[in-house]
């Protein structure tokens, strides 16, 4: 086992090289941009960094044994994604007649609420297994957040229903509800593993489960259909549901259910396709996004999706260089199309990059788990590192052409406070697994 101080000062070395970067990338923009430096900007950046680097103290206090590569991971990310919303808001006044657009400065400062909460969580948490206690709570406030955008007088409106406001300020609940599920998941497995893991039929090599077992995997996927249908958001319909199996495969290791998982979710994407409009968009986009008429049609239209795929090609191999380029083109180029964004700027080594910081900061996730021996951390943060890699996955793939497009964020990149606010709630909480996985006398930690 590592002693603890060797974890921190890895940690710190690697947190220094982060902040280095996040300023470096807000440099970079300003130059390639306005050609000038904004010092004001950079002190903001500044209070973030500062933020991480209280965050790694209170680590050394309250949880000196918690993993070191994922705070690191998580800042280097926050500020490549922070420097490009900037940067797209610097084109919009530049190229667009817009007299301010202040998208980067909402996320510095959701930034640094999101590690501040952080800390907080570290610190309040001094067991993660506390959490295990409240497991149908959680079930049931995770269906509430799911549900608040259908009151009248919360609904903050757009084309889907997932968005609330209060007092002016949007916030979008499902974001905390996919780590409230995790919990209600993880805790109702460790419970319920015996009967899912009884012997049941083999086809064709496979063991499926009984009739009686399979109630639960039923509910989840009418559960996301219901998400899908009532809200049109097919994004977390489907993140949740991917969600519960892995979880589940991993509480009964039954390739079985994973099978029936896959079935499910493709019966219930056909069905979406011929059943609902939107959906059925989607797939059409994907199908033809070339297609002139579709490219110019006035509802459903593949032209954002063209332009992000125009962007990417426009990047080449190392890109156009930080704030050099035209990401602003292509619609919602902060949200949706961050990662094209990203790779018009920083190239295909550039996006390479950020998706093996995405493979590192989930496979350290994946290992907690591995390497615990309390059965509910396994699979909590099996289920909070396969929720990241699932929705990098459906994100990227959708808007390099992959699959069909959907309406998630790219962890920690894309624009919006709300999955900001829950992706360093994850960090938080992995973080406190980590820890209490390495005090275990007879953990394997590699």
């Amino acid at each position: 086992m590592r002693k603890p101080q060797q974890l921190r000062n890895r940690e710190l070395v690697l947190l220094i090289f982060a902040m280095a970067l996040t300023l470096g990338a807000f440099v970079l923009v300003q130059f390639g941009a306005i050609g000038e430096l904004d010092t004001k900007v950079l002190g903001v950046v500044g209070i973030m960094c500062v933020l991480a680097f209280a965050l790694h103290i209170v680590l050394r206090i309250r949880a000196s044994q918690a993993d070191p590569f994922l705070v690191p991971v998580a800042l280097m990310l926050t500020g490549i994604g922070t420097a490009m919303i900037y940067r797209l808001d610097l084109a919009y006044v530049a190229h667009w007649n817009v007299g301010t657009s202040n998208a980067g400065e909402h996320q510095m400062l959701y930034a640094a609420l999101s590690i501040a909460l952080c800390i907080g969580l570290v610190w309040s948490l001094a067991n993660y297994r506390v959490l295990f206690k409240y497991t149908y709570i959680f079930g049931f406030l995770g269906i509430i957040l799911l549900a608040l955008p259908f009151i009248p007088f919360l609904n903050g409106g757009g084309n889907a229903v997932v968005w609330i406001s209060i007092f002016g300020f949007n916030f979008q609940p499902g974001e905390i509800a996919k780590i409230c599920l995790a919990i209600f998941f993880a805790g109702y497995l460790v419970r319920t593993r015996e009967s899912l893991t009884s012997t049941g039929k083999r086809v064709l090599g496979f063991t499926f489960p009984r009739a009686r077992e399979f109630g639960p995997l039923l509910v989840i996927w009418l559960i996301s259909m219901a998400i899908i249908v009532l809200q049109r958001d097919l994004g977390t319909g489907i993140l949740i549901f991917g969600m519960f199996v892995a979880m589940l495969y991993v509480a009964t290791g039954k390739t079985g259910w994973v099978l029936i998982g896959v079935f499910l979710a493709g019966a219930g994407a056909v069905a979406a396709t011929f059943v609902m409009p939107y959906v059925h968009g989607r797939f059409e986009q994907w199908l033809h996004a070339l297609d002139d008429d579709l490219y110019n049609a006035s509802a459903n239209a593949s032209f954002q999706l063209v332009n992000g795929l125009f962007g990417m090609a426009h990047g080449g191999m190392f890109g156009t260089g930080l704030g050099q380029g035209r990401p602003d083109i292509t619609p919602v180029a902060g949200s949706d199309y961050i990662i094209p964004s990203l790779g018009e700027e920083l190239g295909l080594v550039g996006v390479f990059a950020i998706l093996a910081l995405y493979l590192i900061f989930a496979s350290r996730g994946a290992h907690v788990g591995v390497a615990g021996q309390d059965d509910f951390g396994k699979l909590l943060s099996v289920g909070l590192s396969f929720t990241i890699a699932l929705q990098v996955f459906i994100m990227v793939g959708g808007v390099t052409r992959v699959i069909p497009l959907t309406g998630l964020t790219t962890p920690f990149l894309a624009a919006g406070g709300s999955s900001l606010l829950a992706n360093w709630l994850i960090v938080a909480i992995l973080l406190r697994v980590s820890d209490a996985v390495r005090r275990q006398p007879r953990a394997v930690i590699g």
